[in-house]
C-alpha cells in the first residue's frame, strides 16, 4: 500500500466528493438531526470536516515554508470553532466545506517535494503532545477524516461504502488498536498481532469495529468474545 501523498490524493478527491454528495442531500432539517458522534448535530460533524481542512492546511503550510503552524490555536479553538458553526444554513455550511476542500487540494497540488518529508505535529492526542510526522502523513490522514465521519452522519454512508484500499489500510494504521490477529470471512489473513486471539469476520465489519464505527456484528473471536476496545480517535 503506497504512502505517496500524491497518489493518495487521488483517493481523497473521490472520498471528498461522495461525502460532498450526501451533505448536498442535508437541506431542510437535515443538519439539525444527530449524528453517530456523541453529542454532535450533523451540523458539528460538516463544520468539524470544514474547520478539520483548514488544520491540515495550516500544517502543509509549515511543511512548506518552515514557520510553524499549529493545525489548531489550541483544543478549546477547535471546539469553539465546531459549535460556533454547526448551526449555520445547509447552504452555508456546504459552501464552506466545498471552499475547505478545494483549498486543502490546492495546498497538496503546491507542495514542492521536499515539503512532503518536513515533520510536523498535529497537537495534542489525548491530552498528551502528538509526535511528529512527515507532512506527507497529511493526506492519510485527511481521508480518514472524511471516510469515518462520513460514516458518522448517518445519511446512508456506511462502512460497506469504503473502498477496499481504505479499509484494508486503516487496518494496518498505527492508530487502530491492535487487540487481535485479523482473518477475513475468505480467510485470508489481513494482520497479525502476537499473544493475541483471532477475530474473523468481513474486511469492512474488522475496520468499523475497531474504529468504533461499528459494534461487531457478524464477527468471531477464537476467545468466544470480542476483545475490548480503547476509543480509536
Amino acid at each position: 500500500m503506497t504512502a505517496d501523498p500524491l497518489v493518495l490524493s487521488a483517493e481523497l478527491d473521490r472520498a471528498t466528493a461522495r461525502l460532498l454528495d450526501t451533505v448536498r442531500t442535508l437541506d431542510g432539517n437535515g443538519l439539525v438531526a444527530p449524528s453517530r458522534c456523541e453529542g454532535w448535530t450533523r451540523g458539528h460533524v460538516v463544520t468539524h470536516l470544514a474547520r478539520n481542512a483548514d488544520a491540515y492546511r495550516n500544517l502543509l503550510s509549515w511543511a512548506r515554508t518552515g514557520v510553524r503552524t499549529p493545525a489548531y490555536a489550541s483544543p478549546e479553538a477547535r471546539e469553539a470553532g465546531i459549535a460556533a458553526g454547526a448551526s449555520r444554513p445547509h447552504e452555508e455550511q456546504l459552501a464552506d466545506l466545498v471552499t475547505a476542500c478545494d483549498l486543502l487540494r490546492e495546498s497538496i497540488d503546491t507542495m514542492p517535494a521536499e515539503g512532503w518529508t518536513t515533520l510536523v505535529q498535529w497537537g495534542t492526542t489525548r491530552g498528551e503532545p502528538s509526535p511528529p510526522v512527515p507532512a506527507a502523513r497529511v493526506v492519510w490522514a485527511r481521508i480518514c477524516e472524511v471516510e469515518l465521519h462520513h460514516v458518522d452522519l448517518d445519511a446512508g454512508y456506511g462502512p460497506a461504502d469504503w473502498p477496499e484500499s481504505f479499509t484494508l489500510r486503516i487496518l494496518h494504521d498505527p492508530a487502530t488498536p491492535r487487540v487481535a490477529t485479523l482473518v477475513s470471512d475468505n480467510g485470508t489473513r489481513l494482520l497479525t498481532v502476537a499473544d493475541a486471539p483471532t477475530v474473523t469476520g468481513p474486511a469492512h465489519v474488522l475496520a468499523a469495529w475497531l474504529t468504533g464505527r461499528g459494534p461487531g456484528t457478524g464477527l468471531t473471536s477464537s476467545t468466544g468474545e470480542l476483545p475490548s476496545l480503547e476509543e480509536w480517535k
